[in-house]
């Protein structure tokens, strides 16, 4: 064993073993798409003072954490997004008005004085009991709120002044707000058994606002008792919370000072705690509008841990046979360096606290399917090395195995890193999740590779047993399908143009798709409102769709959905017409459950639709620049055009088939681009390899020869990833099919992409260009010839020679 190996193991069994203790003593972070729950996501509005920049919108998050830490709900998390956004998640909440009502009121709160009844009253309704403001001592309810005969109310009350109903529904006039509640220093609620108050809310005001207080209590207290004008109404959202009498022991302009004040009434303990919940959290800095707001079950989540956790077996397994079967010894040690992967990559992202969710958990599967790649292409420029030198070691083919496919394996792994890159930053909620998770995987696998796998085929490579016998180790022949490509020699580019034809086609097809289908944009790019039911009872499309229509909501779309499930579609739909929706289907399908409701504002539809495409635009010019700079740019276009092609049939197919376009999609559809560059740049990296070091073949011979070496490698890396996706397709549920459909599309079109667009595209650019041909490998400019061969000697070569 050679010092690198021993530093390999070492580090290896390092990382491994680091991993089992995170593993074992540490839990993943679960999104709510996984674990359950309600995201709000909360948009902060200019006012005509204020504006709604990054300052105000931290104090607003405060004051909304108050209010949410009322609820009672378990580890809530608010943070802000960007300069004006708020996001709420509460775990585990699957009705979500109280909390949407708590969160959405958002005017001013503000303190009145009553000026008398108001005009144009109602029918007189029974009054109860109101509350009374009063010193710390407790006082009786007031009297019956009905003017006293001594009384001498505004005969000609002014028409533009605030008029509200009172918690009884009396009209009361409102003078004008003599402080607001941002002068509140705090509101709490308590019993009080001993003065036989019951449940009261006493009041604390800060320095200033405690001297309005004092003046507006001392002017109400110069009315007699009974009289409206004797009440402080609280108002908040155009609403009187409430508008409680000063207790007759208070003095004529001696008011009430700060911190002695307590509203005293009927209240059981959630009213008092409900109204000191609104006085104290009332006064937010700016209003705030509810532009997001999504719910999961926690049924829908657990379902989808089970079926991403049996997808990643079954895939995994399916994958390590198959590499196994096709590599035979060095094929299970990267198995078992699979295996190590996925142990990685699990404990980096608990580690990190990354949150997992529903798309992330997906990249996490998929990853396995992926992370084969950088041992496929060692293998098969070893297979390559033991071809053309029969007679060289085992342990020799392998190293300069890895070092002809560094090239390779660094570009594809970069372009996918991009990929993850833009999901990250362009993406939205759960789709960040995403592009986080394929980055760590993309590291977890070079690591996995480049240092497990060729640590344990290293050690193997020693054996005597291992390098004897060529046909136990998997790399000391060629595979089946290179030996019947060379024997076959196909004419692949004679008639390179045909190949474009037959590509320009299918972007016909597509575009015809889209044009005539048209593209079923989600919920997430087009606003509205997406609820998945379950019922106890089946209910058909028809039946659901004339109770809801009977319910008011005739512009529903329903749609089945999972296992007998009802998905409902509409537009603007408030919590409580979710309600009511609801109710109307119980009376069909017996007990109700709502499975995922989706809530997005037209206003932030649009934001994300045109992220969306701002996305896939900076994902193209990426690519393309990075490709421009590795490679030539005619091999840059060419794989840019291959890569747009891919999006548009994977587009394509889906309009034909009918299936929505969201912000999953759009995951899936950024990571083909990836997965596409990947196999463009596995494919030019031969052909700039080849050419350099023949440089009077003609072009399309050496692409021809450049195909027929990859074809094993891009056949081999495509069905890993395509066991994964085709158990998340079959087991993932509604929830990731379409993800994985996509996927799988995209692989398909990015494997014949990579090889008749791109190849094709860029024999047609190379006959207009004039560019020389790459230099030969190891001699480029400034490069000493000593230099050069040294490069290229053997590392197990010492330069003795006979």
């Amino acid at each position: 064993m050679t010092r690198a190996t021993a530093v390999r193991a070492v580090l290896a069994v390092a990382v491994l073993l680091a991993s089992v203790f995170i593993t074992l003593t540490m839990s993943p972070r679960l999104g709510l798409d996984l674990q359950g729950g309600t995201r709000i996501v909360l948009q902060a509005r200019d006012t005509a003072t204020v504006e709604a920049d990054r300052e105000t919108t931290d104090r607003t998050l405060e004051v909304l954490r108050q209010r949410i830490d009322s609820l009672g709900v378990s580890e809530p998390t608010l943070t802000r997004s960007g300069e004006d956004r708020i996001i709420v998640e509460l775990p585990d909440v699957q009705d979500p008005r109280q909390a949407a009502e708590v969160i959405g009121r958002t005017a001013q709160l503000t303190f009145h004085a009553v000026e008398g009844e108001g005009t144009d009253q109602p029918e007189e309704k029974t009054p109860a009991p109101e509350s009374t403001a009063d010193p710390e001592s407790t006082a009786d309810p007031a009297p019956d709120t009905d003017p006293a005969p001594d009384t001498d109310p505004d005969p000609d009350p002014d028409p533009d002044r605030l008029t509200l109903p009172d918690e009884q529904g009396r009209l009361l006039a409102l003078g004008e707000p003599r402080l607001s509640g941002a002068g509140v220093e705090d509101a709490t609620a308590a019993f009080d058994p001993q003065g036989g108050a019951g449940w009261t809310v006493s009041l604390e005001f800060r320095k200033g606002a405690g001297q309005d207080w004092k003046k507006l209590t001392g002017e109400a207290a110069c009315h007699p008792a009974g009289d409206d004008r004797r009440r402080v109404a609280i108002v908040l959202d155009e609403k009187v919370i409430s508008s409680p009498q000063v207790d007759p022991s208070v003095g004529c302009r001696a008011g009430l000072p700060s911190g002695a004040t307590q509203i005293t009434g009927s209240f059981s303990a959630d009213e008092a705690r409900d109204l000191a919940l609104l006085i104290k959290g009332g006064a937010l800095p700016v209003p705030v509008e509810i532009v997001e707001q999504r719910t999961v079950g926690p049924t829908l989540g657990a379902a989808a841990i089970d079926a991403s956790a049996q997808a990643a077996l079954i895939g995994a397994a399916a994958t390590a046979l198959f590499i196994t079967v096709v590599y035979r010894l060095f094929g299970a040690l990267a198995a078992v360096a699979l295996g190590a992967y996925g142990l990685i990559s699990y404990a980096a992202l608990v580690a990190l606290g990354v949150t997992l969710t529903l798309p992330g958990l997906a990249g996490f599967v998929l990853a396995i399917g992926m992370a084969v790649d950088a041992n496929v292409l060692v293998f098969e420029r070893a297979r390559e090395e033991c071809a053309d030198r029969p007679t060289r070691s085992l342990r020799s083919a392998l190293t300069t195995g890895f070092r002809k496919a560094w090239s390779a394996v660094a570009d594809s792994n970069a372009t996918t890193l991009i990929a993850a890159g833009l999901l990250f930053f362009l993406g939205s909620g759960p789709v960040k999740g995403f592009g986080v998770t394929l980055a760590i995987g993309v590291v977890a696998s070079m690591f996995s590779a480049l240092v497990i796998a060729r640590a344990l085929t290293e050690i193997a490579a020693n054996s005597r047993f291992v390098s004897d016998y060529r046909g136990v180790n998997g790399i000391g022949r060629p595979g089946a399908v290179r030996t019947w490509l060379v024997r076959k020699d196909p004419k692949l580019f004679r008639r390179s143009a045909r190949w474009l034809v037959v590509s320009a086609a299918l972007v016909v097809v597509a575009v015809a798709g889209i044009v005539v289908r048209g593209v079923d944009l989600g919920v997430e790019f087009t606003g509205g409102r997406l609820v998945e039911y379950s019922t106890s009872r089946p209910v058909d499309v028809e039946t659901a769709r004339d109770s809801i229509a009977a319910a008011g909501f005739g512009d529903a779309e329903v749609t089945t959905s999972g296992d007998g499930d009802l998905s409902v579609r509409t537009g603007k739909l408030d919590n409580d017409g979710e309600h009511a929706l609801r109710a109307a289907l119980a009376e069909e399908g017996g007990e109700t459950t709502k499975v995922r409701d989706e809530l997005i504002g037209p206003s932030l539809g649009d934001e994300l639709r045109r992220n969306a495409l701002i996305a896939l635009g900076v994902a193209v010019a990426v690519q393309l620049a990075y490709l421009a700079v590795r490679f030539r740019w005619t091999f840059a276009v060419a794989s840019v055009v291959a890569m747009v092609h891919d999006v548009i049939l994977v587009v394509g197919a889906f309009a034909w088939l009918g299936r929505p376009v969201d912000g999953i999609f759009l995951a899936a559809l950024l990571t083909v681009i990836g997965y596409s560059v990947n196999d463009s740049v596995v494919v030019f990296d031969r052909v700039r390899e080849l050419w350099g070091a023949n440089r009077r073949t003609p072009l399309d011979t050496i692409a021809r020869r450049a195909v027929l070496q990859t074809v094993p490698r891009t056949v081999n890396t495509g069905m890993g990833a395509l066991f994964i996706l085709a158990a998340l397709a079959v087991l993932g549920g509604d929830s990731l099919a379409d993800f994985a459909l996509a996927l799988l599309i995209g692989i398909v079109v990015g494997t014949w992409s990579s090889v008749f667009t791109a190849v094709p595209g860029a024999l047609a650019l190379e006959r207009s260009a004039k560019a020389p041909p790459p230099p030969v490998p190891g001699k480029g400019k400034g490069t000493p010839r000593g230099k050069a061969r040294a490069a290229r000697r053997d590392p197990l070569d010492n330069g003795a020679r006979v």
